[in-house]
């Protein structure tokens, strides 16, 4: 690394440079930091417990994690849910520690880390490109120029702060490679075994941040060798003297690789010994260390007609698309379908790119476009739903910025020799070119920051803000309203929680500070009847049930699940009342019976009819509450409660169609006065396509009847349809997909 970084004076060394010029650096260098820092507080620190809302599934984890860890229970590595390396868990260990369980505590120490690579981009910047590659000319405000402009892009980026503001260990990947190659470039060029230890040691902690770290051995390993080559013109010799050309060649490989040797094995040997507890484990679970990257492979077949190299290449070109077309679809990552980086930013970048590529020798630049390829590949090579994968491609986005800056200042660079020269006679002689022309652009590209941040203030803090609210993501919003409700108001010896979920969630086993209480309980809308039935019968002395039921069906999954439950405990409990919690309530029953049978009806009405499509319905049910009624019932007009349909279904055998059906009551005139559409689910929540051949299934559709429904006799009728295609299927022998079911009585008829 001696071609320009073992020199006496380095990228920060600004020796023979003016005094005044000397101040106006340090004040430009010092507003730099001023106006970053404003922008990660505003963006990364404000609101940081409210948005995004409530905690995720993966910072959930992390939290529980970081619970065992306080329990004393360590580890390097957390195999649960694809396995974690134990960074981000220690962090929230400590930030737990001191601040409670709290959605602060998760989410401090990955926004502190998103803060602390913008920073370390700009340190890095300035250290890589405050000296030019060729000359050696000290150029400081070229380091200050792309620094800062990577920085500030960096810190106003729209997907940056959503993901920084989020606890995914990710975060603490680019921060540690900044910094390790900011202690690496600066310990060389001092030839400090210091510095290049605290390098090393920085390195090491890489292995314990994120999966995509793995390629930074790579990065270390080809970035030294390409040091020791040596690519000057100089070193070619004459033609027909190939053979003095091999020797010297080889001669100056050897006399740098004995130079150079001692601090790559101080560099080497320390990121060994720090990383050596997580490779040790994963030398003893080799299963544990290429379990996720065997999950999400794209060499991995999924039986389609895409081959492996051409999903590679497909691939790689959709990850190419975020720099200026289009990025990550998720939530999660992104505002939907926004670029990683927008116009203006992706003209500069692809600029930078070709510089570097142009001037490769120089070992900044050679720095960069490793630094791109290498850390884009765990993108391109994983396979996912969401393509391009921001969170894959993260420990990239440093390289990306620094070269978008390189692209800036060539375009500066370009213009002031092509269309400035007569500029200078107005200029004081006092200020240098570089100066002058980076004041200018500077307070340009400033500019545009600014706005770009005023920008993604409105679209994080309104836009994306508002829909999340109203997406998936609100499920963690009623978990944390949950945790608080049972921390307020914990389960007793005679008192139980009933929670409707398909699977426990972390971040209510971390925001609730008693979660361990044995009769808080979930339960999935898989054999639903059954599972309440023995829940409660393994419960001793509970004569209560508190049950949570949710705003919406996010949490349970199939849209019934909820009326059902509540049904349920009607029917077999004294109803004693609801309380309002936010996004949720919570009914109370006493007096639970386990004698009478779990279920809402006492028989089925036969009913035969064949569909064309292999699926027959032969028998329904339907009531309301927990009441069957028969045909000469009437439902009662204004009721609150949902009116439940039971249907027993058949599916022929090789049947691979999911049906949905459609639920339609229709006036005495045939006019359609209410609608209701739902996939078929069995109780083990399987769509028709999964069904076993032959074997009755009993389905279960709650319909809300408008409540001012007018008293009258209504047909209630049927239509089976292809959820894929949404053809109908017609009844055999009929040949129409509409069938009268039964007529219901609203209301007592004059």
């Amino acid at each position: 690394m001696s071609e320009t970084i073992g020199s006496s004076q380095g990228p920060t060394d600004v020796a023979g440079v003016g005094k005044v010029e000397r101040l106006r650096l340090r004040w430009v260098a010092s507003g730099i930091i001023f106006v970053l820092a404003l922008a990660v507080v505003i963006l990364r620190f404000q609101r940081l417990s409210e948005l995004p809302p409530g905690l995720s599934y993966d910072e959930g984890a992390h939290g529980v994690d970081s619970l065992s860890v306080l329990r004393g229970e360590h580890a390097v590595f957390f195999p649960e849910s694809h396995g974690r390396e134990g960074l981000i868990i220690y962090a929230i260990a400590l930030t737990t520690s001191l601040m409670g369980r709290t959605i602060l505590a998760v989410r401090l120490p990955t926004a502190l880390a998103s803060a602390g690579t913008v920073f370390a981009i700009f340190w890095l910047g300035h250290l890589l490109f405050g000296r030019d590659g060729e000359t050696g000319r000290a150029t400081p405000w070229r380091g200050l120029l792309v620094g800062g402009v990577a920085a500030g892009l960096l810190a106003v980026s729209l997907s940056q702060t959503i993901i920084g503001r989020t606890a995914f260990r990710v975060n603490f990947l680019p921060l540690l490679l900044c910094l390790c190659l900011c202690l690496l470039w600066e310990g060389w060029r001092r030839r400090s075994w210091r510095w290049v230890a605290l390098a090393g040691a920085t390195a090491g902690l890489l292995a314990y941040t994120y999966i995509a770290a793995r390629f930074t051995p790579f990065l270390f390993f080809i970035l030294g060798l390409s040091f020791l080559v040596p690519w000057g013109s100089s070193e070619v010799g004459k033609r027909g003297k190939d053979r003095l050309h091999l020797s010297l060649r080889f001669s100056s490989f050897t006399s740098r690789l004995r130079t150079e040797m001692p601090l790559a094995v101080v560099f080497a040997g320390v990121a060994g010994v720090v990383a050596a507890p997580i490779l040790i484990y994963f030398a003893l679970n080799p299963d544990q260390f290429f379990v996720r990257s065997d999950q999400v492979s794209v060499f991995q077949s999924d039986g389609g007609s895409v081959g492996p190299l051409r999903a590679l290449v497909i691939n790689v070109w959709e990850h190419l698309l975020a720099f200026g077309v289009r990025g990550d679809p998720s939530w999660r990552h992104n505002y939907p379908e926004r670029p990683m980086l927008n116009i203006w930013e992706a003209f500069f970048f692809w600029i930078g790119v070709g510089t570097a590529v142009w001037r490769w020798r120089q070992p900044a630049v050679r720095l960069l476009l490793l630094w791109l390829a290498l850390l884009l590949l765990p993108a391109m090579l994983s396979k996912d739903e969401s393509v391009p994968h921001f969170l894959r491609m993260f420990g990239a986005t440093p390289a990306m910025y620094l070269l978008t800056g390189v692209g800036v200042w060539e375009t500066i660079r370009v213009l002031r020799e092509r269309f400035m020269r007569e500029q200078a006679k107005w200029t004081p002689h006092w200020i240098s070119d570089d100066a002058k022309t980076s004041t200018v652009v500077g307070a340009l590209v400033g500019g545009l920051i600014l706005i770009q941040g005023a920008h993604t203030y409105r679209d994080y803090f309104h836009s994306w803000a508002d829909a999340t609210m109203n997406l998936r993501a609100n499920e963690t919003q009623q978990w944390q309203d949950l945790a608080q409700v049972l921390s307020t108001h914990p389960p007793s010896a005679d008192l139980a929680y009933l929670i409707p979920s398909y699977a426990w969630h972390y971040s209510f086993e971390y925001l609730h500070l008693d979660v361990t209480q044995e009769n808080a309980v979930y339960l999935s809308p898989i054999n639903l009847t059954q599972k309440i039935e023995l829940t409660l019968a393994a419960m001793d002395n509970v004569d209560s049930v508190k049950f949570a039921d949710w705003d919406n069906d996010l949490v349970g999954g199939v849209a019934t699940a909820e009326e059902h439950f509540v049904v349920l405990l009607r029917k077999n409990g004294r109803y004693l009342g609801t309380d309002e919690y936010g996004s949720l309530r919570i009914h109370t029953f006493t007096d639970i019976v386990l004698d009478p049978p779990w279920t809402l009806y006492q028989n089925l009405e036969p009913l035969t009819v064949h569909y064309d499509g292999g699926i027959s319905l032969y028998a329904i049910a339907w009531g309301q509450g927990e009441k069957q009624l028969s045909p000469q019932q009437p439902l009662k007009p204004g009721e609150e409660q949902a009116m439940w349909v039971a249907l027993k279904w058949q599916t022929a055998d090789g049947l691979d169609v999911d049906y949905s059906i459609s639920l339609r009551l229709h006036d005495a005139e045939g006019v359609a006065v209410y609608q209701n559409d739902d996939v078929l689910w069995n109780e083990q929540a399987e769509p028709t396509s999964l069904w076993p051949p032959t074997k009755e299934m009993v389905t279960l559709i709650y319909l809300d009847i408008p409540t001012d429904l007018e008293p009258g006799e209504y047909d209630m009728r049927l239509v089976v349809y292809d959820y894929a295609t949404q053809k109908p299927t017609v009844e055999q022998g009929i040949w129409e997909a509409e069938k009268t079911l039964a007529i219901l009585r609203v209301g007592e008829l004059e």
